[in-house]
């Protein structure tokens, strides 16, 4: 299979920084993900119209093109892979194409790429993919869709895993930053077996992108928390609190 990639060797988005990001076509997304249709940020905003656009081939291209993209990258350089996306399936919905992920692992090589997966990782195909992919420097996290699910996934111990927090963990618009740092104090901070939770910098710091935390690209034991966000947080926020 072909897949549409869109990518940028110095993105404008405010969250990620000025680093190299894509956008991969909409059809990689596992059948999986509760977030499709019901409060899928990138389904929503200036990134779902770009996201169309890759998915329906009027921008972006060839898998094999984007691969040259990333083997150009300078030596150490971390990249975000899909802004938008997943990580290509064989068009079951349900499975990795690990030959085109290792394509892309090997591409990497020397750079530090990182992305996210909704793919199951208790499949023992998408399993083996996704813990070679982290084995040799390519980021995959798994993406828990609650806190209650995040235990489960780290326990198989293949990758780091970030998961979606409920809107109560979201910065509120005028609220000062000392302000929330004392309210998400009162919050839980931590997973039902001890995993320590972080919620992402950038989301509730101006001065804080993807380029100057990259906490996301690191392995790591803490878990990485995003709150709901985007005009359709409300359906999100039914999956966040599990």
């Amino acid at each position: 299979m072909d897949y549409q990639v869109q990518f940028k060797r110095r993105s404008d988005n405010a969250k990620t920084g000025p680093i190299p990001t894509s956008v991969t076509e909409s059809s990689t997304c596992p059948d999986r993900c509760p977030l499709s249709g019901a409060g899928c940020y990138a389904e929503t905003g200036p990134v779902s119209w770009n996201w169309k656009k890759v998915s329906s081939r009027e921008r972006g291209g060839s898998f094999a093109n984007f691969l040259d993209s990333v083997k150009s990258l300078p030596d150490d350089q971390l990249w975000r892979h899909n802004v938008a996306g997943d990580i290509p399936g064989i068009g079951d919905g349900t499975t990795i194409n690990a030959n085109a992920l290792r394509s892309l692992v090997r591409a990497n090589k020397g750079r530090r790429g990182f992305t996210y997966t909704h793919y199951d990782p208790t499949i023992k195909a998408n399993r083996r993919a996704i813990k070679d992919a982290n084995r040799e420097g390519f980021t995959v996290n798994l993406s828990a869709n609650s806190v209650s699910e995040v235990d489960e996934l780290a326990d198989l111990n293949i990758a780091p895993v970030v998961t979606l927090l409920p809107a109560t963990y979201q910065r509120d618009k005028g609220e000062t930053l000392e302000g929330y740092r004392e309210r998400l104090e009162t919050l839980p901070k931590k997973t039902d077996a001890g995993r320590r939770l972080v919620v992402c910098p950038a989301t509730y710091q101006d001065t804080i992108t993807c380029a100057s935390c990259e906490l996301c690209q690191r392995k790591r034991p803490s878990v990485i928390g995003f709150p709901v966000h985007g005009s359709r947080k409300r359906l999100a926020n039914e999956t966040a609190i599990g």
